[in-house]
């Protein structure tokens, strides 16, 4: 009976998101908020079939996450199509770096003076909340490649960049909580300082030259030789585990390796195509014959691109319904109270100060007006970048000195879902009528 009760359970969640996507879109409420809903629903409070524990389930969460994060890094890649050498990557690699590095000490002060912490769960908890969401912020990202617009293009390179740079804080962070009290500056060694380095640069390297290397030997099969036709899926997919395990193997930071290896893909389609945007230069493509549009040497690479664009995003869709089901699960069975005076205020300090001072920082000068940086300084949406890496604090370090600071990650990351989605829609359509219409 339960087994048939997923199969109707799972079976009507897709086929009403799949109705009521557009509506979604107009309303102040986000998709992820009715998931959330639905994965608390499922808990003990509701049906009781699914019971997820934090601590013991951690390792499956954090599988399940990583996934999830990896299939939205490379759609996010795919989407920003800008010369490497733009003026416009300086907006995304502010908010992905020099933010960041503002966030992390800020939000780790709070944590010892106010909140009480130690200094390594204050670390840690600052590089679990340090990254901004790449799956959940659809409203604020670009809406196709050649998008342009400052506001979009920042927050969604923002979200493929920082997932990966958080990673050496977090780790260090761990370090510091199984450490002996007084030994922060040994775990603070030129020895982790050049691992971090090299787990950017490396990541970075490893993802654009598997992603410039496949792509153009894909489509070099494809315009001379008709081979390799079809399957786009298993491309794109091939493609993120390859990035992905290389950088690994290689002690970098695969995150970084995946985003690195859309935007690879991405670039080499805008150099074959030039100016023209991806549909212009498909054309129109006939049904009865496909593979004809995909061996063409003049359409070869957009048209390869755009399918592996659009299987990816399918695939993200998916894995937004899976985690913030799963993260509402967890809130159901979480033993510790969510909201507390703890959590609020990490909140409040979080999306009101930390947030915006590091945005305005970070973007001194830059040409990105007023009403961009308020925005961007809102729009630091928590979400599945948090979520992953509580699970991986709690799988690979010291439950006891990590559990308490699930109900804090778990609440920033639930406010987070409710007050950016409610306010996504408004907050961009405003601009959008403010800045008029796209170019």
């Amino acid at each position: 009976m339960d087994e048939t009760l997923w199969f109707l359970i799972v079976g009507g969640v897709l086929v009403f998101m799949g109705v009521a996507a557009t509506t979604f879109r107009r309303l102040p409420v986000s998709a992820a908020m009715f998931y959330l809903g639905i994965g608390y629903a499922l808990g003990p409070a509701g049906v009781n079939l699914l019971h997820l524990d934090i601590v013991g389930d951690a390792h499956l969460l954090r599988i399940i996450t990583e996934i999830a994060l990896l299939v939205s890094l490379f759609a996010i890649g795919l989407r920003l199509r800008v010369p490497v050498f733009d003026a416009l990557w300086w907006l995304p690699l502010r908010l992905g770096a020099p933010a960041m590095l503002l966030t992390i000490p800020l939000l780790m002060l709070f944590g010892v003076y106010v909140l009480r912490l130690d200094w390594g769960p204050a670390l840690l908890l600052a590089a679990i909340l340090a990254p901004t969401d790449p799956v959940l912020a659809h409203d604020v990202q670009v809406h196709n490649p050649g998008d342009r617009d400052l506001l979009r293009f920042a927050l969604s390179g923002e979200g493929g960049l920082n997932d990966g740079i958080a990673l050496p804080f977090a780790m260090l962070g761990l370090a510091l909580c199984a450490a002996p009290p007084g030994s922060m500056t040994t775990a603070l060694s030129w020895r982790f300082a050049a691992t971090a380095v090299w787990g950017i640069a490396g990541a970075v390297a490893i993802g654009a030259a598997l992603g410039w290397a496949t792509t153009h030997a894909v489509t070099w099969l494809r315009t001379h030789h008709a081979q390799a036709l079809g399957l786009e899926g298993f491309f794109a997919l091939g493609l993120i585990e390859l990035s992905f395990g290389a950088a690994q193997l290689a002690y970098a930071y695969g995150f970084l390796a995946v985003f690195a290896a859309g935007v690879a893909m991405r670039r080499v389609e805008h150099q074959a195509s030039g100016e023209r945007s991806p549909r212009s230069t498909i054309g129109t493509v006939d049904s009865e014959d496909v593979s004809a549009t995909a061996a063409d040497p003049d359409k070869a690479h957009a048209y390869m691109t755009e399918s592996v664009l659009g299987f990816t995003i399918e695939l993200e869709r998916i894995a937004e319904v899976a985690i913030m089901a799963m993260i509402g699960n967890v809130l159901a069975t979480l033993r510790a109270p969510l909201f507390t005076w703890q959590s609020a205020a990490l909140i409040v300090v979080l999306f009101l100060l930390v947030r915006p001072l590091a945005v305005e920082l970070s973007l001194l000068g830059s040409r990105a007006s007023q009403a961009q940086r308020r925005l961007m300084g809102w729009f630091g949406i928590r979400g599945t970048g948090s979520f992953y890496y509580l699970a991986y604090a709690l799988e690979h370090g010291q439950a006891a000195q990590i559990l308490p600071l699930a109900p804090l990650a778990l609440a920033v990351v639930t406010g987070s879902v409710v007050i950016h989605g409610v306010s996504a829609t408004p907050l961009m359509n405003w601009y959008h009528r403010a800045r008029g219409p796209d170019p």
